[in-house]
């Protein structure tokens, strides 16, 4: 496993164009059908070297003997990262801070994860010499638009190549079966099995489920018949008849500790992961807007990633400055689309993470939830830093003298006098419906 290095910010120009020349490239690579045959399928067009990568951001998926299989596939090197920290500390946690939810029910797993992908391909195509970067995300999805603005941003002069954009690939492989066939005249090992009615892409914050059966939506994916999809979490109707507490404890809008436990950003996501999983919690159907154009519809589990927004929600509302709170609200639809359209390395994206910092320096404290049948629900919340004063907001008299009710009268005519006016000018009709 290779260690990880730093690099100097690239210098900014033009990507030159690909020459038939002997080149290095660094693929993305996970050693299931599509990347095998993706790695073998690059190294003859363009005659290249292929130093292949595979990220362990938490997808569970099998790790032992890839070096091997890249190696007999034809890469002539591999780099297998645990990268799962770094997504938690430096990825997922800015972007909860700023409570971003893509169209409000997409918490973004998958987008989030592919500029951490790319950065690290950027330091080892930098680290190896490479000439190229390549993917095997599709032409028709946002995942090509992610990695290539990743790869924008840091590092101008590597050139990407993207085979399912090129039609001499897609000629050659208009489906899995001669995918399978050129693995086996090739002794490429892979294991071809049946198909999935639906693809699945698994991180530490999700696992989302598209294409295939999903693509009609009018489908119930949460049928019992359907249960055997899913992988992180039971079914609400599956979950235990009894509630469960949970307390999470925040300093500056960052989730430290899990039931008084005191945790790293990645042990947060792996324990909420486990109890929102029990419950039945993060399950979300929808269909969203993809930024090439088109609309998809998708099925997600962010089981611990749904208890976080939750809860640090909550510990804003009691600790949050009301218009402060308006203002950084104002902005979570564009934070959102920064992130899911791949912008995470943009100017825009930094200069608003850091109004969003900025906006959590006393969002610190404890919030209690109760997690029940895919629910969560606010149990109890406290901070030293609230916000909330019960003698202020009291019905009864106010023992602090802070709040006159007499003021009111003016605070209210003072907010009236434009609509006054309005009217006195306008008539009053104008204000009302018509239609």
């Amino acid at each position: 496993m290779a260690a990880k290095s730093d690099f100097a910010l690239p210098r900014i120009g033009q990507n030159p164009i690909i020459a038939p020349s002997f080149m290095k490239i660094v693929l993305a690579y996970s050693g299931g059908l599509d990347t095998s045959v993706l790695l073998a399928w690059i190294k003859e067009t363009y005659q290249a070297e292929v130093v292949a990568f595979c990220a362990n951001i938490g997808q569970q998926e099998e790790l032992d003997g890839l070096e091997a299989k890249a190696k007999k596939t034809g890469a002539s090197s591999i780099f297998i990262d645990d990268l799962q920290a770094e997504f938690a500390s430096d990825f997922i946690f800015p972007m909860v801070q700023a409570s971003a939810i893509y169209e409000g029910q997409y918490f973004l797993g998958t987008s989030i994860a592919r500029p951490l992908i790319a950065q690290r391909m950027i330091e080892i195509a930098r680290r190896e010499g490479a000439d190229a970067i390549a993917h095997g995300a599709t032409g028709k999805g946002n995942d090509q638009v992610r990695f290539e603005l990743t790869v924008a941003a840091l590092a101008p002069e590597l050139q990407i190549i993207a085979p399912w954009r090129d039609e001499r690939f897609r000629k050659q492989f208009p489906g899995r079966a001669e995918m399978i066939r050129y693995c086996e005249e090739r002794s490429i090992p892979v294991q071809a099995t049946a198909k999935k009615p639906y693809s699945m892409d698994r991180n530490l914050l999700h696992i989302s489920f598209e294409a295939g059966v999903l693509e009609d939506p009018w489908l119930d994916a949460f049928a019992p018949e359907n249960r055997g999809m899913f992988i992180l979490s039971v079914s609400p109707e599956e979950a235990p008849d009894q509630p469960e507490y949970v307390t999470l404890d925040f300093e500056k809008g960052n989730c430290i500790a899990v039931n008084g436990e005191s945790l790293t950003p990645l042990g947060v996501l792996q324990r909420l992961n486990q109890l929102g999983g029990r419950h039945g919690v993060g399950r979300v159907d929808l269909v969203e807007n993809r930024f090439v154009g088109m609309k998809s519809r998708g099925v997600y589990e962010t089981p611990g990633g749904a208890i976080l927004h939750f809860a640090h929600r909550q510990m804003e509302s009691l600790t949050m400055d009301r218009e402060v709170m308006h203002l950084r609200d104002g902005l979570i639809p564009r934070y959102a689309e920064l992130v899911y359209y791949g912008f995470w390395f943009a100017p825009e994206r930094l200069a608003l993470q850091a109004l969003v910092t900025e906006s959590q320096k006393n969002v610190s404290g404890t919030i209690r939830v109760k997690l029940y049948k895919g629910g969560i629900y606010t149990a109890g919340r406290k901070s030293p830093q609230s916000l909330y004063n019960p003698h202020i907001a009291t019905m009864e008299a106010d023992p602090t003298k802070a709040y006159n009710q007499d003021d009111a009268t003016g605070f209210i005519r003072l907010n009236g006098l434009r609509l006054r006016v309005n009217s006195a000018v306008n008539g009053a009709d104008n204000l009302r419906h018509v239609g």
